[in-house]
């Protein structure tokens, strides 16, 4: 018979934690105790940041993060009495982690799906504080949010959020799918797009797979806002969007287009703000506290970025776990070894070759586009291929599955297939996301640090998917020339787990070679699923190799660490209209990444935005003097972003009577000609000058020596302008470059000179990887970063470059023929004989200019030419 309930008596809240987990383990399925490290972060947490907003736990894979997160939820829901939820990226880890939740006897309720078939006695039982509710990202980061009354967040895998987060600022029109919306609102943005962008958009094909992303001009969005808003209405109104979009614009967008960035490429336009102004968004803003775990914490903001926060503490890795992996894999590159690196055409059907014989396979993709094209050209026929919509609610159609590629676009988490679930994982490119802002970042700003965070999180996650407990075993393949490169550079590398370098390092040795053939790679494959003697061995280097690591962040994450608090106080600042506030926040921002070298394409950007909010105040307030700082900005930028396809397309129309006209000379252009100058009382005398030049062009031709050639390129480095030009003795430094062009702290030129090199033959993994560390060695020496857009040049007569060589090419290695930097030196002599005629003493640097500008012998003219060929594309 029923009988009433009534309220019990309570004994009170555990003092923390670990009493909790203490009571609970007494009657549930989970472990008998907590391990040292999660009581570890629990007594942390509670003993020193208990009552902060914003914490992260970082807790690597297999060390129990879930349990951790578990008990801080359930311990703040006991102390406090407040709705907790539990979010996380996809409704299939929240189906998981509420499972593990109950094994840990945690009262919890599952509130995924769509919100009209949620339980609604679990709701209530959410709503009255006496469950957790796991749920999922969107039902809080929504223009809708089911989930708008919790008193704590625990934000699980937060590194993989930021798409999450921005959401509900975020419309997006897909010409493949709204074509009529895509050109209504593109016809509204001419003016405010370079002309030949506007017109190449115009009439570019729906299937333009141009990574090309450009930036509409924020000051033409703001004059055109209220025509903007107009046709956006009449989209909402009629349908002509989708359905997300229409939620978003009635939402938080309409009234705020001059605040945001549009983004617009062949394929898409998006309208967002560069950070999410989450302060405004109160089922996220409101709670007490909020904990952020992961596996793999950054130190360079992009955690502050993506949630838009001032300052998230950070808990650190537990001692004992920072070289300490889970499971083993063994990385294999295809595409590095002899006979696939010199016939590309085959890797196809070796990876489709490799799906077959392991049965079932991951394979992450960076987008839709990329991974269908894996499925038509690298997957036999007749092998079953499931996508994200075949595994949304469970793996089971995939784990019990003979043999199937499960196939995921742009989703690198949230997916569990431990011990025999799944052992091949295919990485198929570098992992940019589909995110217009993230594109035009990374490609079009080349803003690589500020991303590097999220893309190595991304590899992290990815590889590890079948390594989920310590006696996991996967065969990872890595793909494409953007990932297999990315993964080469120096930095990268080092900011990695040292047990991933070590895997790393372990599969590019035995993946590359000239002895190495795709048939060999088989054989090592089979050996490591034999895991017998000959694999324990290899193992057994793997944990020596990993034991001597270390993880070393990249130049400038420091620093962008210490910008990040003042660029979310910026967006902030723009999403309320206060301008002013905004510029000085900006200010800030980029006082704050000054002298972070490897950060300067995003101060471009920074400078940018502070050229657009001064103009701003300008015309709102009158004041002139706000013009004048505008166009500061302006130039700061313009010089910051020299060499990237954004800034050949940074003035659009709308610009064109604010921004100053170009100065007569570049920056690095007024060095050069101020050192030529500097130095012509050097070459004087016509003897001196003739026998210099001489010399040089006589080095410049021999293939037998690479002394003269070398001394030349010296020679050369002054005839052009360098502030310093020099080489290394050869006998004491072998693996220096042969030559270094400095300009001042604008540009540098480093040459690798293979000049005794035939014409026969091609060019080989050890000539490319030389060049490009050549970069690090110079910035060693000189004991500071490079400025910016250095180039490496290899110096080669060979023919051919090998694919296993391109593959591990850096984006600052450039291909040039003996007879390009001999034509350059004759463009140099003709207008240093320009120049001798007019008299020395009687030139200035403007005149000077006008003379090498004459010839073509101007570092801005000559620059673009040794840069033709980047070693990491096929050459023509």
């Amino acid at each position: 018979m029923a009988t009433f309930k009534t309220k019990s008596g309570s004994s009170g809240a555990p003092a923390d934690p670990e009493q909790l987990y203490r009571l609970l383990s007494a009657a549930n399925e989970g472990p008998a105790a907590l391990w040292a490290h999660q009581a570890d972060v629990l007594r942390a947490w509670h003993g020193n940041h208990l009552d902060k907003k914003d914490v992260a736990i970082e807790l690597p894979t297999g060390s129990g993060k879930t349990l951790v997160g578990g008990l801080v939820a359930e311990y703040l829901r006991r102390q406090e009495n407040k709705p907790v939820a539990y979010l996380c990226p996809n409704n299939l880890l929240a189906r998981q982690t509420a499972s593990k939740l109950k094994e840990y006897g945690i009262p919890t309720v599952q509130l995924v799906g769509e919100v009209s078939t949620w339980n609604p006695a679990a709701r209530t039982r959410f709503n009255r504080s006496e469950a957790v509710a796991v749920s999922v990202y969107s039902h809080v980061f929504n223009s809708n949010p089911a989930l708008n009354n919790a008193g704590l967040l625990v934000l699980d895998d937060a590194h993989a959020a930021e798409g999450y987060v921005a959401g509900p600022w975020k419309l997006e029109i897909r010409r493949s799918t709204h074509p009529n919306a895509y050109h209504d609102l593109l016809s509204t943005l001419e003016g405010v797009l370079d002309l030949l962008v506007f017109e190449h958009l115009a009439n570019a094909s729906p299937n333009d797979n141009a990574r090309t992303v450009y930036l509409a001009s924020p000051l033409g969005i703001a004059a055109n806002a209220q025509l903007i808003e107009q046709v956006l209405d009449m989209m909402v109104a009629s349908g002509k969007v989708s359905g997300s979009a229409q939620h978003v614009w009635n939402r938080y967008l309409r009234g705020h287009v001059d605040r945001c960035l549009v983004y617009v490429s062949a394929r898409q336009i998006l309208i967002r703000p560069l950070i999410a102004p989450t302060f405004v968004h109160q089922p996220f803003d409101a709670p007490a506290r909020r904990v952020y775990m992961s596996a793999t914490l950054g130190s360079g903001g992009e955690l502050e970025r993506a949630f838009g926060r001032h300052k998230i503490t950070r808990i650190p890795v537990p001692r004992g776990w920072e070289n300490q992996g889970t499971g083993r894999r063994f990385f294999v590159f295809p595409e590095l070894t002899n006979d696939l690196s010199a016939d590309p055409g085959q890797t196809n059907a070796f990876v489709g070759d490799l799906l077959v014989k392991a049965g079932r396979a991951l394979v992450l993709t960076p987008d839709e586009n990329t991974a269908k094209k894996f499925i038509a050209e690298r997957i036999h026929p007749d092998h079953t291929v499931m996508r994200a919509e075949d595994v949304e609610d469970d793996l089971k159609p995939f784990t019990s599955a003979a043999s199937a590629a499960l196939v995921l676009a742009n989703r690198y988490d949230g997916i569990d297939l431990p011990g025999k679930d799944c052992e091949l994982v295919v990485l198929d490119g570098l992992p940019i996301g589909s995110d217009l802002q993230e594109q035009f970042l990374h490609y079009s700003v080349g803003a690589v640090t500020v991303l590097q965070e999220r893309v190595r999180a991304r590899i992290m996650q990815g590889s590890g998917r079948a390594t989920r407990n310590a006696r996991d075993r996967a065969t990872v393949v890595i793909l494409r020339n953007d990932l297999i490169s990315y993964l080469d550079n120096a930095e990268v590398h080092g900011a990695l787990h040292p047990e991933v370098q070590a895997e790393l390092e372990f599969g590019q040795r035995n993946s590359i070679g000239e002895d190495t053939t795709s048939a060999d790679l088989l054989d090592l494959l089979a050996l490591f699923e034999a895991n017998g003697p000959e694999w324990s061995e290899a193992d057994r280097s793997i944990a020596e190799d990993r034991d001597k690591r270390q993880v070393v962040m990249p130049q400038g994450t420091e620093a962008l660490q210490k910008a990040v608090k003042h660029e979310v106080i910026a967006w902030e600042e723009i999403w309320e209209g206060q301008w002013e506030r905004a510029l000085s926040a900006i200010r800030q921002v980029l006082d704050q990444l000054t002298g972070a070298g490897t950060a300067k394409r995003y101060v471009a950007l920074w400078n940018y935005l502070g050229f657009v909010t001064a103009r701003r105040l300008a015309m709102q307030t009158g004041n002139t003097t706000f013009d004048d700082t505008a166009r500061n900005y302006y130039e700061e930028a313009r010089i910051a972003a020299r060499g990237t396809s954004w800034a050949s397309t940074m003035t659009t129309p709308s610009e064109q009577s604010i921004v100053s006209a170009p100065p007569s000379l570049d920056p690095l252009d007024e060095i050069a000609m101020q050192t030529v100058l500097a130095d012509r009382h050097d070459l004087a005398s016509p003897q001196r000058f003739h026998t210099a030049v001489t010399t040089a062009r006589a080095g410049l031709e021999t293939t037998d020596d690479n002394d003269p050639f070398e001394a030349a390129l010296v020679t050369l480095g002054k005839l052009a302008g360098a502030t310093e030009s020099y080489t290394y003795d050869d006998d004491v430094e072998q693996a220096k470059p042969d030559a270094v062009w400095i300009f001042g702290d604008v540009q540098w030129v480093v040459w690798e000179a293979k000049s005794m090199a035939t014409d026969k033959g091609s060019i080989g993994p050890t000539n490319v990887q030389q060049a490009g560390a050549q970069l690090r060695t110079v910035e060693a020496d000189r004991k500071t970063p490079e400025p910016g857009d250095t180039a490496c040049l290899l110096v080669s007569r060979k023919p051919n470059v090998l694919d296993s060589a391109r593959n591990l090419a850096e984006e600052h290695v450039f291909l040039v023929r003996p007879d390009t930097a001999l034509h350059l030196f004759d463009k140099i002599v003709r207008a240093w004989h320009k120049l001798r005629s007019r008299g020395l003493s009687a030139v200035d640097t403007v005149s000077a200019a006008e003379i090498f500008h004459s010839e073509g012998a101007l570092p801005t003219q000559w620059l673009p030419a040794l840069r033709e060929f980047p070693l990491r594309r096929p050459q023509p």
